[in-house]
This record gives structure tokens, C-alpha cells and sequence, in this order.
């Protein structure tokens, strides 16, 4: 009689269950959907709460009880901001009569030549040669006076939204419990909410004027400065700190010289989230008053004046660029040391300069009129050829345009969205419960399953699934694109330096901007939404994907090189699944940017939530607005909760936990 032992690690793991649970609730959404009993496949009218309503009557109680607090703040955050706009698209007018004299705004020379100036200070002849082009772009293009209130409005809202964030994240450093119980779930609610949800209560609390654009800007761009300013100050070396307190600091000179300096890098990243996030809410909070860019993209795409919006899109890219270029420079600049004796000027004399150009510029404009504005003769215009190109692209490609617009839409979106549709209200509840059962046990099923069931109690579940079924869609086809191209960046260094670039120029790109190209081709409609959502989602799947393959172990490869593994099991079964918890991370901010861009692209045409927000702020209704964001939020934040907790028993099963 022969024993055979048993060899370590070569046991059969029990088979799970799970596949036959699914199978399970799988057949009883089957049974469901073909009983036919009313209110398991379709909720009740009749269960539906009056929300919107409610919330409406409360926000108007709220509005008339508070009201001269909110003039009284609209009124002195007024004096900055028609400051920059004075400075920057205005004149000065001294006093209120007609004929009070008038001091010209800053000169468009100047500015570009500061801009250029800052550009060399902080990233040498490349960054001053981009920043003085971008700008004399937006002047010869006839774009100077939109581009300038976007830009005045931004220069307000970024050191506002920095000091804010700042704060609010030192205090979630310093009390940590205030942190989880509060500020995070805030944070988290806030960053879900579409953008648009902020523009109504801030229209009716304070009027349709720059300044309810500029507050709707910071509550949309203060989050990440908190994010990055808790976790950079936990982030501090332990041996700082130490040092900090041995050298007999108190606290607040532990917190303002030893521990903010330290934190210097991560903290400038937040900044530059910040500007770029501004910049992106500023274009969309012209619909309450910002004007500048953002409104002439929006009435130009209203016209579907290609040429129009197609210049003032080019515009938006250009200052974000800038902006972004400028931003991440100053971020990558080590400080300079200077002795006691070299005074503020002295220590930077190119600011100097830049002081002087613009001074000269400004009083020279009131003399001489080019230097005020771009005279006519030197301004040019390519809207007339962009609509040529586009005439001749619909002509000539038509059939395969409209083949693949309509087959797109008859084979793949309307079966998606009926089959949806069609599923039982309770069984798609069910499901979402089940999976985060599977994922994080019983609190995941009650946190995933009741904000679900918030969309069908609120009247709001066709819509809802409509909303799930585009990013559902796009999600999927921005992931199949960018995972591969991820894959490819992180096996080839060219591919890396080529898609870096890309991705770095789209992520700089504001969302308004994706719409148009989408309906110069395909018009209005879920296609011309879908391609705006994959361009605008595409960016973390490549990033992440690419990350995280480089970042397996280097000895891990060796091995698997030395154990004589092709390239393609290389790929397949070492760096895929070592990077498979990177990867899941870029989905999930996949599905994030999608769900962002899906309300956006409500603008041309789709019929969802984004519609429900554009309607409820078209007719002022708080609360309209306000259940139609939180579904939205509530649908992030259970992808949100379901792919991160797929992503940590991913990497429990692989002991990186």
C-alpha cells in the first residue's frame, strides 16, 4: 500500500457558492419580471415621496429667512471681484456719473508679457514661448474680453479656494474623528454631486451675477485642497516632526514652519487640482452669471455655430493649459535661499519687470488705442473655415458617419436602455445588495441597497437607469480603450512619452469642450453624449493601468523571465494580476469623470438625470435640482463603495493588503 503526501500549497480551495447564488438571483429577477405583479416590477405613484417639493418649500423658507445675510455676503465678496474684472475686462470708472473720467484695464500686451515672464521664472524659454502664445492666441483671435472675465474670475476663486481648503484640512489633521465623521463623508457628497446641482441654490441665494458663480466655483473646487492637505501633513516624516518639537516649537510654529513647509510638494498638488478644477466649474457657472468662455461655448452650441464654439472651446483649452503648465512648475520649483539682507524686489527682480511692462503698457493704452484692444484689422478668424471642414466631412462621409451613428444606436444603446428598462425595480435593488454583500458584508448591502432604492422612492428610477445604462456604456468602451493603451505605455517607453503627453493635454481640457467635436459629427443624442463621456473618462484608465504595471516588483519579472515565461504570460499572469488593484482604482475614477460628464452632456440632447438638473435650474426649482443631484451622487458613491471593495479583496487574495 502506497501514501502519497500531500504537497504544500497544492490543495483544491472549496469550491464558493457565489456562482450559484447569482445563478439563483438571477432566475427569481426572471420570475419577477414575468409575473407581472405591478409594484415588484414598477414602483407605485402612490409610494413615491413628495422630496422635491418639500425640499423646494424648505430652501425658499431658508432663502427668505436669511436674506439679508446673503446680500450683505454678496455684497462685499462684490469689491474683489469687480476688482479683477475692472483690472482685467473693465475699465475703472471713478465715480457714478456719466461723465466720471475712466482709467483704461491692464493692457493686453502687458498681460501677455507677464504671463511669459512668470512662464520663464518658473519653467525657463518653453513655459514664457507656450504662455505668451496661448495668450496672444486668445488676443488676434477676438477672444481677449471673454477669455479675461473667465481668467479674473479664476484669479479670485483659486487663493479663496486654497486658504479655505488649507484650513479645513488642518483641521481634519487635528481632529482625526471630526475628520471621518464629517469632513470625509462631506467631501465624498460633494465631489459626487453634479456640478450643475450647485449653480440653483446659489442662483436663488444670490442672484444671477458673478458672484454666485464664483461661490458655486468654491464649494465645486475646495475638495481636493482638503484631500491633499490632510494627507500631506499625515505624511510627514516622523524624524520632521521629532525635530519640529525638540527644537522647542509651539504648535502653531510647528504647524506653519515645520510641518506645512514639509508638506510643500503634495500641497502644491492640491493647488493645481484647484486651478484646474476652478477653471472647469467657472465655464460651467456661466449659466448664472460668470459669462466670459463658458458663455460663448454655451450660445455658440445652442446656434451649433461649429466655428464659433469651436474658438471659443480652443480658447478654454489654451488658458487651462497655461494655467495648468504655470501651476505644476511652481509645484516642481525647489525654494530658493536668499541671505537676510536681499529685500522682497530685490529677491525678485523678474516680478519687477513684469510690474513695470504692465504699468508702461496700461498708461501708454490711454494714448494709444491698439494697446488697449486688438485693433480689427490684426484680428482673424477661422469659424468660417471650421464650418467649411465640417460641411465637407458631412458631405463626404455621411453614409458611413450616419451607418455608424445609427447602427450604433439600433443594435447596442436602445437594447442596452429597454433591457434595463425592463428590469424589475426590486430585483436591480436586490442585486446591487447581493453584490455588496459579496464585497464588504452586511453594512455594504444596507449602504448600496438604500441609496438605490432612493432613486425609485423619489419618482426618479427611469431616469436613473437611463443615467446607468450611458456611463454603463461608456465606461465599459473607455476602459476597453484605455486599458489596453495602458498596458502598451507601461511595456514600450515611446508609447509612454506619446500617451503621457495625451493624457496630460485631456486631463488640462475642460468637459465642455469634449461636446463639441461629438455634435460637429454626430448631432444631438445619446451617440454624441457617449463620445464625449469616453473622451472626457478615458484619461485615469490609461494612467492607472500604465502605473500600476510598472510598478510590479522588478525581481518578480526577473523571475517570471527566469522561469521561462513568455512575454505575453508575463503580461497575463504576473503584471496584470499584480497591478489588478491600480487597474480597478482607474475604473473606479473611470466610472466617477463619466457619471461628472454624463449631466454635462444633458446639454445635447440625452434624457436623464443631467435633463432633470437643466430643467430644474431653467425653472429656478431648488428642490427639483437638489434630489436629482443627490441621485446622481448616491449613483457614484455605490460604484464608488462596490469597485473599492472589490479592489481591497483583490488585493487581500494577492497579500497586499
Amino acid at each position: 500500500m502506497t501514501t502519497v503526501a500531500a504537497v504544500p500549497g497544492k490543495e483544491r480551495r472549496p469550491a464558493s457558492v457565489w456562482p450559484w447564488i447569482w445563478l439563483a438571483a438571477i432566475g427569481l429577477t426572471v420570475l419577477v419580471a414575468l409575473s407581472g405583479i405591478p409594484w415588484l416590477n414598477q414602483y407605485p405613484k402612490a409610494w413615491e415621496l413628495p422630496l422635491a417639493r418639500e425640499v423646494s418649500e424648505v430652501v425658499r423658507w431658508v432663502i427668505k429667512a436669511i436674506f439679508g445675510v446673503t446680500r450683505a455676503i454678496s455684497a462685499a465678496l462684490e469689491v474683489p471681484v469687480d476688482l479683477a474684472l475692472d483690472l482685467l475686462a473693465r475699465n475703472f470708472k471713478l465715480g457714478a456719473t456719466p461723465d466720471a473720467p475712466v482709467l483704461p484695464r491692464l493692457s493686453w500686451v502687458g498681460v501677455t508679457a507677464a504671463v511669459a515672464i512668470i512662464g520663464y521664472v518658473y519653467g525657463g524659454l518653453r513655459l514664457a514661448a507656450l504662455g505668451g502664445v496661448c495668450f496672444l492666441y486668445l488676443a488676434l483671435f477676438g477672444q481677449w474680453d471673454s477669455a479675461m472675465k473667465t481668467l479674473a474670475l479664476v484669479l479670485i476663486c483659486v487663493p479663496l479656494g486654497v486658504a479655505i481648503g488649507l484650513l479645513v484640512g488642518i483641521l481634519g489633521y487635528r481632529r482625526p474623528g471630526l475628520n471621518r465623521a464629517a469632513i470625509v463623508p462631506a467631501l465624498d457628497l460633494a465631489q459626487a454631486m453634479p456640478a450643475f446641482a450647485y449653480l440653483i441654490p446659489m442662483l436663488m441665494l444670490f442672484g444671477n451675477n458673478p458672484v454666485s458663480a464664483m461661490l458655486a466655483t468654491l464649494v465645486y473646487a475646495v475638495p481636493p485642497m482638503v484631500r491633499a492637505t490632510t494627507l500631506s501633513l499625515s505624511q510627514v516624516p516622523h524624524e520632521v516632526r521629532e525635530f519640529g518639537q525638540m527644537a522647542g516649537c509651539t504648535r502653531r510654529q510647528h504647524l506653519w514652519r515645520v510641518l506645512v513647509p514639509s508638506a510643500r510638494p503634495l500641497l502644491m498638488v492640491g493647488v493645481n487640482q484647484v486651478i484646474m478644477m476652478t477653471l472647469n466649474m467657472v465655464i460651467i457657472a456661466s449659466m448664472i452669471g460668470a459669462g466670459g468662455l463658458g458663455f460663448d461655448v454655451l450660445t455658440a452650441l445652442r446656434r451649433l455655430d461649429v466655428g464659433q464654439s469651436f474658438e471659443a472651446g480652443m480658447s478654454i483649452v489654451l488658458l487651462a493649459v497655461v494655467l495648468d503648465r504655470i501651476s505644476q512648475a511652481a509645484a516642481d520649483r525647489k525654494p530658493t535661499m536668499h541671505g537676510r539682507s536681499r529685500g522682497f524686489w530685490q529677491s525678485h527682480p523678474y516680478l519687477w519687470l513684469a510690474a513695470a511692462i504692465l504699468l508702461i503698457t496700461t498708461v501708454a493704452s490711454g494714448f494709444v488705442a491698439a494697446l488697449h484692444m486688438v485693433p480689427d484689422a490684426l484680428t482673424v478668424t477661422t469659424a468660417p473655415l471650421w464650418d467649411a471642414a465640417l460641411k465637407w466631412i458631412v458631405v463626404t462621409f455621411f453614409d458611413a458617419i450616419e451607418v455608424f451613428r445609427t447602427t450604433l444606436v439600433i443594435y447596442v444603446l436602445n437594447p442596452a436602455k429597454n433591457f434595463l428598462l425592463a428590469l424589475p425595480w426590486v430585483a436591480v435593488v436586490g442585486l446591487i445588495g447581493l453584490a455588496g454583500y459579496q464585497l464588504g458584508g452586511w453594512r455594504l448591502t444596507v449602504l448600496v441597497a438604500t441609496l438605490s432604492a432612493f432613486a425609485a422612492v423619489t419618482g426618479l428610477w427611469e431616469k436613473t437607469i437611463v443615467t446607468v445604462y450611458l456611463v454603463g456604456i461608456s465606461t465599459i468602451v473607455a476602459c476597453a480603450i484605455g486599458i489596453p493603451l495602458g498596458v502598451l505605455a507601461a511595456r514600450s517607453d515611446r508609447a509612454n512619452n506619446i500617451l503621457t503627453v495625451i493624457v496630460d493635454t485631456l486631463q488640462t481640457i475642460p468637459a465642455f469642450v469634449y461636446l463639441i467635436p461629438a455634435v460637429m459629427l454626430f448631432r444631438v443624442g445619446d451617440v454624441s453624449a457617449m463620445i464625449g463621456i469616453i473622451l472626457y473618462a478615458i484619461t485615469p484608465a490609461i494612467r492607472y493601468t500604465n502605473h500600476g504595471i510598472r510598478q510590479v516588483p522588478a525581481e518578480m519579472v526577473e523571475a517570471a523571465k527566469v522561469s521561462g515565461c513568455t512575454p505575453h504570460q508575463l503580461l497575463w499572469r504576473v503584471q496584470i494580476p499584480l497591478a489588478l488593484p491600480e487597474i480597478m482604482l482607474g475604473i473606479n475614477q473611470v466610472v466617477m469623470l463619466a457619471i461628472a460628464m454624463d449631466i454635462i452632456a444633458a446639454m445635447v440632447g440625452t434624457r436623464d438625470l443631467g435633463q432633470e438638473v437643466l430643467i430644474s435650474l431653467a425653472k429656478a426649482d431648488p428642490g427639483r435640482g437638489l434630489v436629482a443631484g443627490l441621485t446622481v451622487a448616491f449613483i457614484g458613491i455605490v460604484a464608488d463603495r462596490l469597485i473599492s471593495a472589490a479592489s481591497r479583496r483583490a488585493r487581500e487574495r494577492r497579500g497586499l493588503a
